[in-house]
């Protein structure tokens, strides 16, 4: 059975589609609940000094796991049981709590804290088997059923009756009671028992009798029972209980803040904290509830939006009921999107209603007004807002609008107007216009799109809408909505275009193309053909327009040949007068890289990475990553990522922000930290669902690459094969290349040798696809193949001053080259410690340990492959450690297993930042060199700290052996 709790939602059966959905939300929900808390480190717990781990000082020092976000209190209950358990005592809980309190979060962090020292057996009440007998008890003790024999025999009759083992008579409850206890505490004797029973209000009432009465028999088996509830039935009546509220105000808010991509008007932040009523799931489910332009400030009427939930019969009749004066109060509080109280009532003022109304709706339960206006339900107030009639919101929006000082809120009063107005209005479009800069400075790109849309809608100059709905375009483009864009696009084309307006339109549908499609094979055709137009009217908007449709080629995989007609034709537009800016760089080395190739390109290329500025990587963040990709430049790329995902926040720019991710997480990925990069992947690819962009999954390539599948894996399994999969059956570049990747680490050389080929036929993956190249054919046998690749590698390489260049140069010469082997070994472990590239160490220690076995220096070769084992399992790159523990076997060695006993490890980032640490580097040089925060860096070395069982880092040198321990590092 399950050893953590049953993710069935709260409020629905976790039957049927309804269910299978709302188990999924909740899965998301714990997760991003429980993930909260590690974002806001190392901030207290809403209350000043005071830590947020919750754990007590014993178990502190062995498991340093913070707490959930906002539950110092409870996580510290749970932990004091489960200590209590692990003393011989026992213990029984009864958590109560509202849908997406956090019940099921605080479960988890139960389990995760009982784990390495206790057994874990776990249950949840399916509503759609309530009418079953048992059927929850039969889920809690599967796993403990061979205990069953060593039961006295009517106990045991009961058990085997009741789960339907036995043909007996229906079994006697107390006995069935009695037989759970005998099974629990028989189970404890080994190890301390802890039970998880969650969604307790659905289970059977037989179950729950009978565990009701364990919990109440316990004594000093060292089990522990902990229900997790919305209502305490009858039966758990008198079991200490844990009450569950809202969280506070303060946490409340770091909680939405860390769902939240993009910024929020302070008042909009203010509202949805107070109508969530510190629900976490209602926090975290809101963003995705809202418009980013209704986040951005509430520049989205309500009835745009989905609701929150859904309001149910007994709360609309009782808004239908209230009278017209209470209705039309309701109605124009739904229409202020931020609470503003004052606001409020300047305008219920202006359309007549009287003040003594708010009485009636107050009596109700439905709003609160006092120095802030306050649903009592999430979904109310987009209920009252679509069932209001449109001409009373109209007059609704426009007292709002007429009711703020222009000079105070300029840009919410526009934005009522606009809303307020049913047709065309020339004044209200330059009104709007005139504040898109300010609604951009409050709320990013999003609310700049929104004002830009609507001053289009409302514009009637006939010359200056086309011009409107092209910025609108462009501006939904950046915010993350491209298919929003191309309604803007066929506004401008509405009205007969000027030459440069038409090119413009030409070249925002290929940038469309490609935020819409995964491939982007349209878009490099469409970016083209609006170049060439764009010549002789705007020299640099075509350069920009050339670099889009080489972004758009090499992401589709284009042949180098094709590529070429797009460089050729960059290269003969003359530069604009001026400085060279980063985009006249990157043109220039990409175009001079496709047509001559890496050597002559490589100088005007690092200077545009080194240049790299905001609206750089906006409008061509994947080429960026191709080029550093190719020139062993993923240090730089890390660096570059991390900045444009602070950057990418805060302006909301979805559209950068994506990428931005990807590249960070390709980066961690290389750094061995792949519980990381696999965190940035996922918010990555649920940005890119939410905005319906194509979802790229690079770095879930790599990841697949490095991890491996196992010695079953097939060429098109798991996400490499998904991303491979094209209508033409050729794979694109990344996807081969990862192949590659995961082929070697599978010792499948020649499937290696033959996806290594394949990547090399395009541009953006031909220097990582050689070193895979050189080491496939090499195991293959065919040296010719691995002497040419080898000397591709030596000219690319030459151009290149990084770390991981060199290292990987060192250990591919060495498989080509035997007879220079154990130096050039030697020399590819020093530059790739200075890397800071985990995995392509682990691989050259790898390699090297398998060079030394072979020749029967044994010894040698242990130390190596240990280390390359260590390594590779630390990080998780399973096929390749698979492959070293082999190896290590042939040594007459064994590898080292995982198990209980050794889960507290370092992980390899945890490995990496002690040994910088050990060396002397503070946490803003570990964060400098390794791209993290400080914050993040003092966060990690906590954990460490407690897993070595000392309290500095001075202790290092005395506790700490690494494996592959370097030189101390220069500063």
């Amino acid at each position: 059975m399950r050893d953590r709790p049953s993710p069935a939602s709260e409020g629905a059966s976790s039957q049927g589609p309804q269910g299978r959905e709302s188990r999924r939300q909740r899965e998301q929900f714990v997760a991003r609940f429980a993930s909260a808390a590690r974002r806001a480190e190392p901030r207290t717990n809403g209350r000043a000094g005071r830590p947020r781990s919750g754990l007590t000082e014993p178990s502190r020092r062995r498991f340093a796991r913070p707490s959930l976000l906002g539950r110092l209190e409870e996580c510290t209950a749970l932990d004091t049981l489960v200590a209590a358990v692990g003393t011989g005592q026992s213990r029984a809980v009864v958590m109560r709590g509202e849908p997406g309190v956090g019940k099921s979060a605080l479960l988890r962090h139960a389990i995760a804290v009982a784990s390495p020292t206790c057994h874990v057996v776990s249950a949840a009440g399916v509503e759609s088997e309530m009418d079953m007998a048992f059927a929850g008890l039969h889920q809690l003790c599967v796993p403990l059923l061979d205990g069953l024999d060593r039961l006295p025999g009517p106990q045991r009759d009961a058990l085997e009756a009741a789960f339907g083992l036995s043909a007996a008579a229906a079994p006697q409850p107390l006995f069935v009671a009695l037989a759970v206890l005998g099974l629990l505490s028989d189970a404890a004797t080994a190890r301390p028992l802890v039970c998880v029973i969650d969604d307790a209000q659905w289970l059977d009432p037989a179950s729950a009798r009978a565990l009701a009465s364990v919990a109440r028999r316990l004594g000093e088996e060292s089990v522990a029972l902990m229900f997790a509830t919305r209502r305490v039935s009858d039966e758990l009546e008198g079991i200490p209980e844990l009450t569950l509220s809202g969280l506070r105000e303060p946490d409340a808010r770091t909680l939405l803040e860390s769902a939240l991509v993009g910024p929020v008007d302070p008042r909009m932040l203010e509202r949805i904290v107070a109508e969530s009523r510190g629900n976490p799931l209602a926090l975290l489910a809101w963003p995705g509830d809202l418009a980013p332009a209704e986040l951005a400030g509430g520049f989205v009427p309500p009835d745009r939006l989905p609701p929150a939930g859904r309001i149910d019969d007994e709360l609309r009749q009782r808004v239908e009921q209230l009278p017209p004066d209470a209705r039309r109060l309701m109605g124009l509080a739904a229409c202020e999107p931020v609470g503003d109280a004052a606001h409020l009532w300047r305008a219920a003022a202006r359309l007549g209603i009287p003040r003594d109304a708010v009485n009636v709706i107050t009596r109700a339960g439905l709003v609160e007004i006092g120095a802030r206006v306050t649903f009592q339900h999430p979904s109310l107030r987009s209920a009252v807002y679509r069932a209001a009639p449109p001409a009373e919101l109209r007059d609704a929006h426009r007292a709002l609008g007429l009711a703020i000082d222009p000079l105070v809120d300029p840009d919410r009063r526009a934005w009522h107007l606009a809303t307020s107005t049913a047709g065309p209005d020339e004044d209200v479009a330059v009104e709007l216009e005139s504040a898109v800069g300010r609604a951009q400075a409050r709320g990013g790109l999003s609310a700049a799109a929104a004002f830009l849309g609507r001053a289009a809608d409302v514009s009637c100059e006939p010359a200056l809408r086309p011009a409107r709905a092209l910025r609108a375009a462009e501006a939904k483009l950046q915010a993350g909505a491209p298919r929003a864009a191309l309604t803007f696009l066929a506004m401008a084309e509405a009205v007969p275009l000027g030459a440069w307006q038409r090119a413009r339109v030409e070249r925002l549908r290929g940038q469309v193309a490609f935020a819409c499609d995964g491939r982007g094979d349209e878009a490099p055709a469409l970016l083209l053909r609006a170049a060439r137009p764009l010549e002789p009217l705007d020299a640099r908007l075509a350069r920009d327009t050339y670099l889009d449709a080489l972004q758009a080629a090499m992401v589709a995989g284009t042949p180098r040949d094709q590529l070429a007609d797009v460089a050729r034709a960059a290269r003969r537009l003359p530069r604009p007068a001026g400085a060279a800016t980063a985009a006249d760089r990157l043109l220039d080395g990409v175009a001079l890289m496709i047509t001559e190739g890496h050597t002559a390109a490589a100088p005007s290329l690092v200077r545009s990475l080194a240049d790299t500025r905001d609206e750089t990587w906006a409008h061509w963040p994947w080429l960026i990553g191709l080029v550093a990709w190719e020139l062993w430049e993923l240090d730089r790329l890390g660096a570059i990522a991390a900045r444009q995902v602070d950057s990418a926040r805060g302006a909301g720019a979805i559209q950068s922000l994506v990428p931005a991710l990807s590249m960070l997480a390709i980066a961690r990925a290389h750094a061995g930290d792949f519980a990381e990069a696999e965190a940035l992947a996922d918010e990555a690819e649920a940005l890119a669902a939410a905005t319906e962009s194509p979802r790229r999954p690079w770095a879930r390539m790599v990841l697949a690459g490095w991890r491996g599948r196992g010695p079953q894996a097939g060429p098109a399994s798991g996400p490499v094969g998904h991303a491979t999969e094209r209508r033409d059956a050729s794979p694109p570049p990344f996807g081969a290349l990862c192949t590659a990747v995961l082929r070697n680490g599978l010792g499948d050389y020649p499937a290696a040798l033959s996806a290594a080929r394949r990547a090399l036929q395009h541009i953006g993956s031909i220097s990582p696809a050689l070193p895979e190249l050189i080491e496939a054919a090499v195991r293959t046998g065919d040296l010719d193949a691995a002497a040419g690749s080898l000397e591709r590698l030596q000219d690319l390489t030459r151009v290149s001053a990084t770390d991981s260049a060199r290292g990987i140069l060192a250990y591919s010469t060495a498989l080509v080259e035997p007879e220079r082997a154990d130096a050039q070994y030697r020399t590819a472990l020093a530059d790739l410690r200075r890397s800071g590239h985990t995995t392509h160490l682990a691989r050259a220690h790898l390699l090297y340990g398998e060079w030394l076995r072979r020749r029967r220096r044994r010894c040698e070769a242990r130390e190596q492959l240990r280390s390359a084992h260590d390594l590779f399992t630390s990080m998780g790159a399973e096929a390749f450690a698979a492959r070293a523990g082999r190896e290590l076997l042939a040594t007459g060695a064994t590898a080292r297993k995982r198990t209980i006993e050794s889960a507290d490890q370092l992980t390899g980032r945890e490995a990496e930042i002690a040994r910088l640490a050990r060396h002397g580097l503070s946490n803003a040089e570990i964060a400098a060199r390794l791209f993290l925060s400080p914050r993040t860096v003092e966060y990690h070395l906590t954990k460490i700290f407690a897993k070595l069982d000392i309290s500095s880092r001075h202790e290092l040198q005395r506790v700490l052996v690494l494996p592959s321990e370097p030189a101390a590092p220069g500063p």
